[in-house]
């Protein structure tokens, strides 16, 4: 169990982490981009993508929510020692992992006028990651692009409400893709 908690975490952390941040600024850029990332071997069942993301993205000051099936003492706890991100409820989070149908998309904050930053990203789980699916224009995209999404019409929703909003990264495996709320799904 030790080893476990202890394991994992970037082997070669500057430049590990330096990669990874620039794969996840790359997939946030350029929405539909899949990107490969490596550097972590988190605990069952987080995918080496969710991982990467959560060891990139969360510190002590980034409160995190973890959904049920995420939720266990030895994520928690490698969470803790690796990256020592609160895990708090889901309304008060800044960060949030789960798989898409055990998120509680109503609960998280969307910002403010005044802030709009002060919204959640959700780091969402999924069975495949493709450039399949759904048409995906705006920021960051030249002509469009296309890529796999668990509910059209919750994007569609989420992107009305820009500059509000919510940013997704979704994960499978070794791979990621982020949804920011200025792009169009359609």
């Amino acid at each position: 169990m030790q080893n476990q908690l202890l394991d994992g975490g970037f082997g070669a952390p500057p430049v590990d982490a330096a990669n990874a941040f620039r794969a996840i600024m790359t997939a946030m850029a350029q929405p539909g981009t899949i990107c490969t990332v490596a550097g972590v071997t988190p605990p069952a069942p987080l995918s080496v993508a969710a991982g990467v993301a959560l060891l990139t993205l969360c510190d002590p000051e980034t409160p995190l929510f973890l959904a049920a099936r995420q939720d266990s003492a030895v994520l928690r706890d490698w969470i803790t020692f690796h990256c020592g991100a609160p895990l708090v409820p889901a309304t008060q989070a800044q960060f949030a992992l789960g798989a898409w149908d055990d998120l509680p998309l109503d609960a998280f904050a969307l910002g403010t006028a005044e802030y709009p930053d002060r919204s959640a990203t959700l780091i969402v789980e999924l069975p495949e990651l493709t450039n399949t699916g759904p048409v995906l224009r705006g920021p960051g995209i030249k002509d469009q692009a296309r890529l796999c999404l668990p509910a059209m019409k919750v994007f569609q929703r989420n992107n009305a409400l820009f500059p509000l909003g919510l940013d997704f990264i979704f994960t499978c495996g070794d791979r990621l893709a982020a949804l920011p709320r200025s792009t169009r799904v359609g």
